[in-house]
C-alpha cells in the first residue's frame, strides 16, 4: 500500500492531541485511556471510566532513583458497578500496574457518577486456517519448549495468518 508523503496514521495524531489534556488529569499518556477496556476486562471496560491520578507529594529528602509512590485512580461508574468494583478493586489494581510495568497504582477511589455504557466493539469472526497453513505454523514453532508459550504463539499466529489472508482476498 503506497502511503503519500506526509501522511501519517490517524493514531497518532489522536494520541497527541490527547496527551495534554490526559497529562492535566495526571496521566503520563493516552495509553490507559486508550487501552482502559483491554486493561480491566469486559466487567469494567464499558461501565467505569478512569477520570484522573493523584499522584502524593513526593518528600524531598528521598533517594532520587527510588520509584514514586503509588497514585490514587480515581474513576467513574454506577452505584451496583461501585459495588462490585470495590471488592474487585485489588485485582483491578493488579491488571493496572501490570500494564504499566510497575506498582504505579496504589488505590482506587470511586465516585458513583451516571456513565454511559459503552457498547463493546464486536470483532469479526476470523476464518479457520487450512490444513497446510496449520502444518506451517507447526512447523515455525517446533522448536518452542514451554507448552504454553508455544500455544500462545499458535494462536497469534493462526490470528495473523487468517486476518492477513483475508485483507489480501
Amino acid at each position: 500500500m503506497h502511503v503519500p508523503k506526509g501522511a501519517k496514521p490517524l493514531a497518532d495524531l489522536v494520541s497527541k492531541a490527547m496527551t495534554p489534556a490526559c497529562r492535566k488529569r495526571g496521566f503520563a499518556s493516552v495509553d490507559i485511556v486508550a487501552s482502559w477496556a483491554d486493561i480491566v476486562g469486559e466487567r469494567y471496560g464499558t461501565r467505569v471510566q478512569p477520570d484522573r491520578l493523584i499522584w502524593p507529594r513526593q518528600p524531598e529528602l528521598t533517594d532520587p532513583d527510588a520509584p514514586p509512590q503509588p497514585a490514587t485512580l480515581v474513576v467513574h461508574t454506577d452505584g451496583a458497578t461501585a459495588l462490585i468494583l470495590s471488592h474487585d478493586s485489588g485485582q483491578v489494581i493488579e491488571r493496572i500496574n501490570m500494564f504499566y510495568g510497575w506498582a504505579a497504582i496504589g488505590r482506587i477511589k470511586i465516585l458513583q457518577k451516571p456513565v454511559q455504557v459503552k457498547q463493546a466493539v464486536q470483532r469479526k469472526e476470523l476464518r479457520t486456517l487450512t490444513r497446510s497453513e496449520e502444518k506451517k505454523l507447526d512447523e515455525s514453532l517446533e522448536g518452542v519448549q514451554n507448552e504454553r508459550l508455544r500455544e500462545a504463539l499458535k494462536k497469534l499466529g493462526a490470528q495473523v495468518i487468517a486476518k492477513n489472508t483475508d485483507q489480501a482476498a
